[in-house]
């Protein structure tokens, strides 16, 4: 069956001025010559993605859009109109978000996270309302998992996350580190609690590797001539705002890169020792 809003490996049944017309059950699909291999010919199976036109009818392009049905992107408000607002997703076509699925009215220009799917009549459409299309129940990772995660939402505990595509979770405010709506970053599973609510962190348990946060000490302090005002009596907010770490990861990189005799501490902050 055709797959609407994806991928299809489809067979060249004939090649025109036109282009290739894709045999389908449904029918043939015209892929316009522009889209063409140059060394396309028929009985070639070729990887198309099958959209619908202005008039619903199937189309076919090799351009890979910025998302696929089942998928969440992070997409600009391209124009509105009295349908909805049209998302530029990389197709002629831009994206409908009916009026039913905004959360807030999008106006051109904006960004927002939304979530793609087929409505009811079979067209390819997008929702900014994405609770409804996570997978809350039958969760899929464990406490521990290295995870995908992106922010599609920020509260007043942190900011609500989409994890591997697929259910949602809670990355907590105090690691943050100025992450915004749209980022996408890798991340663990911190808790799977009983309701199934799912916390995430950026830290692995059990014991962090310090080699990144050592390093993004050492970038800090070369940007900054060798000289950092922090140290462990600095604030948490003081080290997120110029470090984008937790003090405790501070802390600890810290300690490892005095030891290592790589800085220096004074009573004024962190000082790059001389080699």
């Amino acid at each position: 069956m055709l797959a609407i809003g994806k991928f299809n490996k489809l067979e060249i049944n004939r090649i025109t001025a036109q282009g290739a017309f894709l045999d389908t059950k449904e029918g043939e699909i015209l892929l316009p010559a522009r889209f063409l291999p140059a060394d396309a010919k028929a009985g070639d199976r070729i990887d198309a993605f099958i959209y619908l036109d202005s008039e619903d009818r199937p189309a076919a392009t090799t351009i890979a859009p910025k998302v696929a049905v089942g998928e969440f992107a992070f997409l600009e408000v391209k124009d509105a109109g009295k349908f909805g607002a049209f998302l530029a997703w990389g197709l002629e076509k831009d994206l409908l978000v009916p009026f039913s699925e905004q959360r807030e009215r999008m106006r051109p220009g904006e960004r927002h996270v939304v979530a793609v799917y087929l409505d009811n009549s079979g067209r390819i459409a997008a929702s900014a309302k994405i609770g409804k299309f996570l997978d809350l129940e039958n969760v899929s990772v464990r406490e521990g998992d290295e995870v995908e995660l992106m922010i599609y939402e920020l509260t007043d505990l942190g900011a609500k996350v989409i994890i591997n595509g697929r259910h949602g979770g809670l990355l907590f405010r105090n690691e943050l580190y100025g992450k915004r709506v749209g980022d996408r970053f890798r991340g663990y599973v911190k808790k799977v609690r009983e309701d199934e609510k799912i916390d995430v962190t950026l830290r692995k348990e059990g014991g962090q590797d310090l080699g990144e946060p050592k390093g993004a000490i050492l970038k800090a302090l070369a940007a900054h001539g060798g000289f950092l005002p922090l140290n462990d009596k600095s604030s948490p907010e003081m080290i997120a705002e110029v470090l984008k770490m937790s003090k405790k990861t501070f802390k600890k990189a810290l300690g490892g890169l005095y030891k290592e005799r790589v800085v220096a501490l004074t009573a004024e902050g962190i000082r790059l020792c001389q080699k």
